[in-house]
């Protein structure tokens, strides 16, 4: 046995995102492994963990056998969009226990290119044998489940579509200040409201962008940290939760997973919502990122529609700046989106985001983050809280 150890993140990259019609996903995956490797300043030699999923086939052995690695710790976890957020948690309870010494986790899709090329339709399932065969006949995909969840937080709250419509505007107000989000152009709470109905209430800018990319961030034990050419980040504390898959077993549409990850990530992190600096939230539509909020314990529970008002979640001169880069509204949204939160997490606290940088009253970068993935629809949730120093 060897004794528990702090672990933290030293490496995140991104592969080339956006628009990407050349490239498969396999070589995303390398592309975006290679970069954060370089940007830990450590050789591929060290990597004994390894963890990947993905929408479509790509297994992790098998990415593992393309990047050339060998790893004697693996996780392939699959719960959607929140699979990184508990990837991280796992790979980080392997590292403390001593299961591995550092570990690389990747994503790599082409869902952009995939449903232009007409590779596969692009809808999401965990399954057509289960709960999802009562439902999707009548039409009850992906994005009605989120716009029925939201207009019950509509009814049983009074949350507004200009709210929900505000969180759109601050994502791209944002997203501006990226050089890398696919959307810069700046977007009024009328533009969102007169766009082409999605999914009642859900016009077309209350639903993510599609398109293509990678992720990677790499974890390590404390004893390699002096051997990296970054800061590290440590991981403080993680939470994990899996609500339902049917919506018949979803006890109430206005609380999420969250919920409950969230307040296991605080718990064991020893932090309180309110010193958290900036929030890196999985936003595939609006209401996801204003529940999660809620649930996170930024503010009560059905105060999420005034709390997103007055430019609260904007890089500029915002209370709580959350999803710095444009998140999956403006920046990119290659399915699982969770493993980005991270990415931009990271990057955050250690002060290299350039337009886009929080800062302290004294200049400073942030010291304490949160990543919240969600999965399915609200079916499951992974939280990470990060911090420096």
């Amino acid at each position: 046995m060897v004794a528990r150890r702090k672990v933290a993140v030293v490496g995140v990259a991104l592969s080339d995102c956006g628009r990407v019609d050349d490239e498969t996903p396999y070589a995303l995956h390398a592309q975006a492994a290679r970069r954060a490797l370089a940007d830990a300043g450590l050789d591929r030699s060290l990597v004994d963990g390894f963890a990947s999923a993905g929408l479509g086939t790509l297994a992790p052995v098998e990415v593992a056998e393309y990047l050339g690695l060998r790893p004697t710790w693996v996780d392939s976890t699959s719960v959607g969009g929140s699979t990184w957020e508990v990837m991280a948690a796992h790979a980080a309870d392997a590292i403390t226990a001593g299961h591995a010494r550092a570990v690389l986790l990747v994503y790599g899709s082409t869902a952009r290119s995939d449903v232009r090329a007409g590779r596969r339709t692009g809808t999401l399932s965990f399954g057509t044998r289960g709960a999802m065969q009562f439902e999707v006949p009548y039409g009850h995909t992906l994005i009605a489940k989120y716009a029925m969840a939201a207009r019950r937080h509509m009814i049983e709250y009074g949350t507004t579509i200009e709210q929900l419509a505000e969180v759109a505007v601050q994502a791209r107000a944002n997203a501006t200040l990226n050089p890398e989000a696919m959307f810069r152009t700046p977007i009024t709470v009328d533009e969102v409201l007169s766009g082409p109905m999605i999914a009642d209430p859900f016009t077309k800018l209350h639903c993510c962008v599609r398109s293509d990319g990678g992720a990677a961030v790499l974890l390590v034990a404390e004893e390699y940290v002096r051997d990296c050419r970054t800061s590290p980040v440590w991981v403080l504390g993680s939470g994990e939760s899996v609500s339902h898959a049917a919506m018949s077993e979803w006890p109430d549409f206005t609380v999420s997973p969250a919920a409950v990850s969230g307040r296991l990530a605080f718990e064991r992190a020893g932090v309180r919502p309110a010193e958290i600096e900036v929030a890196e939230i999985y936003d595939a539509f609006t209401y996801m990122t204003l529940v999660t909020l809620e649930d996170l314990g930024f503010c009560g529970k059905g105060e999420g529609g005034a709390f997103v008002e007055k430019g609260r979640l904007r890089v500029e001169g915002g209370e709580l700046p959350v999803n710095t880069d444009g998140g999956g509204l403006s920046a990119q949204h290659p399915g699982m989106r969770g493993l980005f939160l991270l990415v931009e997490a990271v990057r955050q606290l250690r002060g290299e985001c350039g337009e886009r940088q929080v800062r302290r009253g004294d200049g400073s970068p942030p010291r304490l983050a949160v990543a919240s993935g969600t999965g399915g629809w609200f079916c499951s949730s992974g939280t990470v809280v990060l911090g420096v120093g």
